[in-house]
């Protein structure tokens, strides 16, 4: 399986399909690389390259006991592009994967990007605060914390029914899309896995997202119940120069996992990577 190597030696792991303009993908937490297997098998049948990664702790990269914090994603990132001299890349990050691409442009620049895709992702600040009124209060997150730190394999399977919004009347979310969450979950290290909660939900990203000198699409379903629309997409869209905003209506946080949607949203991730 390949891997590259980072400076302070972790293993991570990650896939290369295709040839093409290289679309870089950036995964969610608490999963691994394996969520975006269809979207990297369509834009590599679509004349692009699709590299995705496991995030350090996640899957099948090293599991390190430090390192778990934004920066430091950013930088394993930005290694992976230039092991393998990316350039002209298209960024896509889901939710923790967003915020991981905000602050690749942040403290690497968009010398090697393109465009950047933004999908249900942390950026600007998931936190609530005095300045971010609209964001999670931190209650929420501790309780994240003790479901990964007491039970966390029942945990993500309860987690599955708000990220797919199994929840809501007349979902049509499958038990084995269900299945699947739980299972790359279950491959995330409890040690990483509960340092990025801090990670996703108290990095402020504002400052990185006003660094975006790219073409930039913002999307998200307007019924997510991880991470509120109205403190993410509408505000990152409003900082971001020259952004465009795409909303879903009715769709959960792991839209390009749902049918219902999923097809929606893979149209528009080809239209964009070829505009």
């Amino acid at each position: 399986m390949p891997f590259i190597t980072t400076l302070d030696g972790t293993e991570i792991f990650y896939k290369d399909w295709g040839s093409g303009q290289p679309i870089v993908f950036s995964h969610g937490w608490p999963l691994n690389a394996d969520v975006w297997d269809a979207q990297a098998q369509l834009v590599a049948e679509n004349g692009f390259r699709a590299v995705f990664h496991d995030r350090r702790g996640h899957g099948r990269s090293a599991q390190t006991w430090g390192g778990n914090d934004m920066d430091t994603y950013a930088d394993d990132l930005s290694e992976l592009i230039e092991a393998l001299d990316l350039r002209d890349v298209i960024l896509v990050g889901h939710s923790t994967g967003g915020g991981e691409v905000a602050r690749y442009i942040g403290r690497h620049g968009t010398g090697r990007v393109a465009k950047t895709l933004l999908l249900s992702a942390i950026p600007p600040l998931m936190l609530q605060t005095p300045d971010n009124p609209e964001g999670t209060p931190v209650k929420v997150f501790d309780q994240i914390r003790d479901g990964v730190a007491n039970d966390r394999s029942q945990f993500y399977e309860d987690l599955s029914a708000q990220f797919f919004g199994a929840n809501r009347p007349g979902s049509t979310v499958t038990q084995g899309t269900r299945d699947a969450f739980w299972l790359w979950s279950m491959t995330v290290g409890i040690k990483a896995s509960y340092d990025c909660v801090k990670a996703f939900s108290e990095t402020d990203l504002t400052e990185d997202l006003k660094r975006f000198d790219i073409p930039t699409l913002i999307a998200q379903g307007d019924d997510d119940q991880i991470v509120p629309i109205v403190a993410a997409s509408e505000k990152s869209s409003k900082i971001v120069k020259g952004a465009t905003l795409k909303v879903y209506p009715g769709a959960p946080h792991g839209l390009s996992m749902v049918a219902a949607y999923k097809d929606q949203f893979n149209a528009d991730l080809l239209e964009f990577a070829r505009g």
